[in-house]
């Protein structure tokens, strides 16, 4: 993962050189502590005493691309008026620590050198009363940085920092607009430019058709050389097959696909099936490998729900499980226990499957154009998430369930599609009734690999309302929270 983070620490200097000595040489190790768990280097800088210098850092924090969050510590007292000009120019995600260097306190040999180099416990309350005051953006861990629970609630906000620090300069490609008299995948995208970073711009379909039949066949056959090694690519498909020229055509389009995206700089995109233009086939095995290369992508034109899973797929980098494009299809309402079957034609990323993922061929039934290509599978069983972006008017609104992966209840030999079967959180009934009340969107981001604190942490920097699904949650309580949601929100929308 690329970036960093910085570790800022508080001090003054009313307690002089040795002690801030020993202030620097604590907060260096507690760094070091945290580079070695996080998944992106932790970067030191000096011991801050005056408002001056916290100013100085806050700005430089800003303009190195490469800082993508903030770490601040008050290992002594730090009066937090010093603070208030830098707290208040930082345009970089802030998490104040609440911890100290020692984990046990030494009884016996305590006195008040220690106490005067050990005071993080009324330290960082000030510092908590300033960011409160200013009303910043932050998110608060407290305890010690051995503690397996701090690391990763660490760890989930830095993961969180970097998924914002993508958004914030994505480029997003639309190949065609939105399907046409659809609601939801609907959006305001100069509001999300501003609220999030993403810039949407739309590409002709012509221009994609042109790219992906000007493709190489040296290229070609280099890509087609590579599906049938990393795939079970059905014998109609392979070299000599009947249908050998329909998987030449599948890697044409994703090389068009994959220069395009290059040349605009985008890591993002969609596509409509009503809008192919001159393509023979509608994109789908190009568009599971570039999702597997960590593309966003949605189908229809949904920038938002592309966007969405560009981010997820930044914040999970390294994680083991996979995040894709996703889509509630149908449902098994018994016998046995209820379950949502997924999928979305053939855009679903194969970094969730199961096994190693077949390439076929078959009939799609809409789009009016040749048979496409596509990998079929089952998702990996586990736990999992399930997310969704919602322009409701005022503003946009992330809606997330908790979920369990699990195998088909039996095998799907007629379904020739990637899929993933899912048991939702708290049951069926309940999840439905709050996901629709809420106005969540029919396309969603299916991550195996996140956890909602993570999305939480990157709802809170977005400023963006989330509304969690889980084993806690009734129809009932769910209401009254979309209810203060809507207060909060429009009262917040206007100060």
């Amino acid at each position: 993962m690329t970036g960093e983070i910085w570790f800022l620490t508080g001090s003054q200097g009313l307690y002089g050189e040795e002690t801030l000595k020993q202030v620097a040489d604590q907060s260096r190790e507690i760094a070091e502590r945290l580079d070695d768990r996080l998944p992106v280097p932790v970067v030191w800088k000096p011991v801050l005493t005056d408002a001056d210098g916290i100013l100085r850092t806050m700005l430089a924090a800003n303009a190195d691309p490469q800082c993508v969050g903030v770490i601040a510590w008050m290992h002594t007292f730090s009066p937090a008026r010093m603070w208030i000009h830098g707290l208040d120019a930082l345009r970089r995600p802030l998490l104040h620590l609440h911890t100290q260097a020692n984990r046990a306190l030494p009884w016996a040999s305590i006195d008040m050198d220690f106490m005067n180099l050990n005071q993080a416990a009324h330290g960082d309350r000030e510092f908590g009363y300033i960011g409160a005051r200013l009303g910043v953006v932050r998110t608060v861990v407290a305890g010690h940085v051995d503690d397996p629970a701090v690391g990763e609630r660490i760890e989930a906000w830095t993961r969180a920092t970097r998924a914002w620090a993508e958004v914030r300069s994505l480029r997003l490609a639309r190949f065609g607009d939105t399907m046409r008299d659809v609601a939801v995948t609907e959006g305001d995208r100069t509001e999300a430019q501003w609220r999030w970073g993403v810039t949407v711009n739309g590409y002709a379909v012509t221009d994609l058709a042109a790219a992906v039949h000007g493709s190489l066949d040296s290229e070609v056959d280099d890509l087609v050389a590579e599906y049938a090694e990393r795939y079970d690519v059905v014998p109609e498909l392979r070299a000599g097959g009947e249908r050998h020229e329909s998987l030449r055509y599948s890697a044409r389009i994703e090389l068009g696909l994959r220069a395009l995206l290059d040349e605009s700089g985008s890591r993002a995109f969609t596509t409509n099936f009503e809008d192919l233009g001159a393509l023979r086939q509608l994109p789908g095995l190009a568009v599971q490998r570039l999702m597997a290369d960590g593309y966003g992508f949605a189908g229809e034109g949904d920038w938002k729900t592309a966007m969405l899973l560009r981010a997820l797929k930044v914040a999970a980098e390294g994680l083991p499980g996979g995040t894709s494009f996703m889509e509630d299809y149908t449902y098994h309402l018994g016998p046995g226990p209820q379950r949502i079957l997924g999928a979305h034609m053939l855009e679903v990323c194969p970094s969730i499957a199961a096994d190693r993922p077949r390439v076929e061929i078959h009939p799609l039934g809409i789009g009016g154009r040749e048979d496409p290509v596509r990998m079929v599978f089952d998702a990996a069983p586990g736990p999992a998430v399930v997310l969704g972006m919602s322009d409701m008017g005022d503003r946009f609104r992330l809606v997330l369930n908790e979920i369990d992966v699990v195998e088909p209840d039996e095998p799907l030999p007629n379904l020739p599609v990637a899929r993933a079967v899912w048991t939702p959180r708290p049951d069926l009934r309940t999840s439905a009734e709050a996901w629709i009340t809420a106005g969540g969107p029919h396309h969603t981001v299916l991550s195996t690999a996140l956890s909602t604190e993570i999305v939480n942490d990157l709802a809170e920097l977005a400023r963006t309302e989330l509304l969690v699904i889980d084993e806690h949650t009734t129809t009932r309580r769910f209401v009254r929270e979309l209810r203060w949601n809507q207060a909060y929100h429009r009262l917040a929308g206007a100060l």
